[in-house]
């Protein structure tokens, strides 16, 4: 069966995402189109999140440049929003300690800005 352009860059997503993280069944992308274009939100599991981020936000953007090319295929403007987990990642220790959070935290207010 053959995906239509508005099914290939959700699936693309969710493909690479899943292999990504350890809790693939917590992985939720959804998707909208309005005049700006194509947004998918992603949701994963707080554990995974410092997958999907990476060092200083790193295997984010190659996701969202990835997400680019699959949508310039379909004439498309494709944007990745990464929603934050329930209850958030600076309350938990996350990474072992503040700096790990604070470098976190930087790396989500510079995705924020793209």
């Amino acid at each position: 069966m053959h995906m239509t352009a508005m099914e290939q860059d959700q699936a693309f997503l969710e493909y690479v995402i899943k292999a990504l993280v350890d809790n693939p069944d917590a992985v939720k992308v959804s998707r909208k189109v309005d005049e700006m274009g194509v947004l998918l939100t992603l949701d994963v599991s707080r554990e995974d999140m410092g997958k999907i981020i990476g060092k200083s936000g790193n295997t984010a953007k190659a996701v969202r440049t990835l997400l680019r090319v699959v949508g310039m295929k379909n004439d498309a403007r494709v944007n990745l929003k990464i929603n934050e987990p329930e209850g958030g990642l600076r309350d938990t220790g996350y990474a072992g300690g503040s700096s790990a959070a604070a470098d976190l935290d930087a790396a989500m207010d510079e995705l924020k800005e793209e």
